[in-house]
């Protein structure tokens, strides 16, 4: 029978206890949350983001038929304020960060990345608008976002939109245990490329559940990001894609609203998931 200090089987020439010795949940929960700052979540963390995460998911699907020719953006935010009230629920977003942002969600038309405030400018025919809606209930939180055209828009706007919700459901197809989370960037950018698209790097997705943001980034461009998936772990994954440049412009006013540097459009979708021990489960998907 082979011991702790004899070579591993697998011929990486390590031993046995530093490559394939089989760890214990608990203690594979004291390693992440030591090396990475990760916590993995317990069956019943689950169950409970899982059910802020429908909301979320819920209130999200509401508004995106809600976004239509001559709505503002600050009637959707005040629908997505009288949902979450009826769903018991806190929307993240209001009076987050430095500055405190000043809405319940946040609303990105063309050119902005993210982080887009809602104003009282009314949707026009061409537009594209990614609505992102995070929800709070019991403590727990959901984060998930999408695209809506308005009418008729460009073929670049198209594409940009198709890139970017491909990038998102391909990534998170490979996303199982063993998986490594640069794996989740590389095959965006990839992607990205392939399609004549640039990949956001100054922002990323991020573990959620207990807070808004934690360990571990989840970047979608190109890094190196060596952390093995393993079950328990919930975040998010958010690609924001561009049809030109990848630089962000920061609003100095506001200081939240994230532009293209070229005033191209950009284009983001977002779940939230869990690795599974078999693979992944997609919170953020209406059941």
């Amino acid at each position: 029978m082979i011991s702790r200090n004899d070579p591993c089987w697998c011929g990486s020439q390590k031993k046995w206890k530093k490559c394939h010795f089989p760890i214990k949940s608990e203690d594979r929960s004291s390693e992440y949350k030591k090396k990475y700052g990760i916590i993995l979540k317990t069956q019943e963390q689950i169950a409970k983001i899982r059910e802020s995460s429908q909301v979320a998911a819920f209130i999200l699907d509401k508004l995106c038929q809600a976004a239509q020719e001559g709505i503002t953006t600050n009637e959707l935010d005040r629908l997505a304020r009288e949902l979450h009230k009826k769903s018991k629920a806190i929307p993240a977003p209001l009076g987050y960060g430095h500055p405190p942002f000043p809405k319940s969600i946040c609303t990105s038309l063309n050119e902005v990345i993210c982080h887009g405030i809602p104003d009282d400018r009314p949707l026009q025919k061409g537009d594209i608008i990614n609505i992102d809606v995070t929800s709070i209930v019991d403590g727990y939180y959901g984060d998930c976002s999408r695209m809506v055209m308005i009418g008729e828009v460009s073929e670049e706007k198209k594409r940009v939109v198709e890139v970017s919700y491909q990038c998102l459901m391909r990534s998170i197809e490979i996303c199982c245990p063993g998986t490594k989370i640069l794996e989740i960037g590389n095959l965006i950018e990839s992607y990205a490329h392939q399609h004549g698209c640039s990949v956001v790097n100054q922002f990323v997705g991020h573990g959620v559940g207990l807070f808004f943001h934690e360990p571990p980034q989840i970047p979608h461009h190109y890094n190196h990001m060596n952390i093995e998936m393993i079950p328990g772990m919930v975040f998010t994954i958010e690609p924001m894609i561009n049809a030109g440049m990848r630089e962000a412009v920061i609003d100095p006013h506001d200081q939240w609203t994230a532009r293209t540097k070229d005033g191209l459009p950009s284009a983001q979708w977002e779940h939230t998931i869990v690795i599974t021990e078999n693979g992944h489960e997609i919170l953020t998907q209406i059941v």
